[in-house]
């Protein structure tokens, strides 16, 4: 028997929890530390044996390595700027022990502007050749959307410039207040500006000011739904089938939309097609219940607003706003596992400040 084990090697333990992940990897941790400081094989040798250790516990982990000091090294996990797996990410570094030699880091953390200088397909990206400036809008005065520019952008190297610009800012502001504090970014050239160029290095303070104003406006804000109208819609898909949606009709002519900028979006497959498109009744009940489930874990007075529901060829899709993504991330992913039996089930996690997604519920 013990020859068979030293010819197979012993086998790892699934790991079905963030403590699983963890006693795993101090199991190998002075290996991969090795592997880190002698900067050799670096994929093979840590990032292969990493990357379905973390996709055992849950898909959406992404992570960067590098030496912090000359004995430590540094793990940043991150969820790549997908809201929907950023409380993963935060709360698996939370449980991390303390290990001699190691820091982790919960998300790609904001760096020092002098810090930041990358090159990347021959140009480089620094505080030298990006600016940026504001966009305002009087229909949507409380999104954030700037233009950005980089001096040797052209329309031959726009893909090139427009992905490492984006990775300057991933770097410089860092990964979740990129996604907090700015809703709509455009990389543009010099000679499309349309107003006078503001050096990069201004970038955070102009942020940190317009999050304080939104916070101030919008601080201890919430919607009561107990006495709201909904209204019931009907129309045709061009295939012929039947569309039926439930809306909250006097959210959707709220003017505070800004302060529950997260909008969840559920999608539940089924076969309906013994019923042009719509779900029988056991299905309905189902889906029913599914949706209680949501409504008992995401209320209205903590921040997460039912705006309805859209039921038409064998799909509903169940909406929500919210003030947050990390409470809607869990419960989904829970309630997704609850019912991976029943129901096939997807969702996502999207910033839209103003509620543009649900214009096609709003009578002309």
């Amino acid at each position: 028997m013990s020859f068979i084990k030293k010819i197979f090697g012993k086998k790892d333990p699934p790991i079905k929890s963030y403590i699983d992940f963890w006693n795993w990897f101090q199991e190998n941790e002075k290996i991969f530390f090795n592997v880190v400081k002698s900067n050799k094989n670096f994929e093979k040798d840590f990032f292969d044996k990493l990357s379905p250790k973390l996709s055992e516990l849950k898909e959406g982990y992404f992570y960067l390595a590098g030496m912090y000091d000359d004995n430590t090294v540094e793990l940043v996990l991150t969820a790549d700027g997908n809201p929907k797996n950023i409380v993963f990410v935060e709360e698996l570094v939370e449980q991390a022990p303390k290990i001699n030699g190691w820091k982790f880091t919960a998300l790609k953390p904001a760096l020092d502007i002098a810090n930041v200088d990358i090159s990347m397909a021959g140009y480089r990206f620094n505080k030298e050749n990006i600016f940026f400036y504001s966009n305002d809008s009087q229909d949507y005065p409380d999104e954030v959307d700037i233009c950005v520019i980089h001096t040797e952008l052209t329309e031959e190297n726009k893909q090139q410039i427009g992905t490492g610009t984006y990775i300057f800012l991933d770097n410089y502001l860092g990964e979740l207040d990129l996604l907090n504090n700015i809703d709509n970014i455009q990389i543009i050239s010099r000679s499309e500006a349309e107003k006078e160029l503001i050096p990069i290095t201004k970038l955070k303070d102009f942020l940190t000011w317009r999050q304080k104003e939104f916070i101030e406006k919008y601080s201890g804000l919430r919607h009561n739904t107990d006495e709201d109208i909904y209204s019931s819609l009907e129309a045709e898909l061009n295939n012929g089938r039947p569309l039926i949606a439930i809306v909250n009709s006097t959210l959707l002519d709220w003017n505070s939309k800004a302060s529950h900028p997260w909008i969840l979006n559920v999608e539940i497959k089924y076969d309906g097609n013994d019923n042009n498109g719509m779900p029988d009744k056991n299905t309905y009940q189902l889906l029913d219940e599914f949706e209680e489930q949501i409504l008992v874990e995401l209320k209205d007075f903590d921040g997460y607003l039912n705006i309805g529901r859209q039921t038409a060829d064998n799909s509903r899709e169940i909406y929500f706003a919210c003030k947050d993504f990390r409470k809607p991330s869990k419960t989904l992913h829970n309630l997704t596992q609850k019912y991976s039996d029943k129901l096939d089930i997807n969702y996502d996690i999207y910033k839209d400040k103003y509620w543009q997604s649900f214009e096609r519920f709003k009578p002309n």
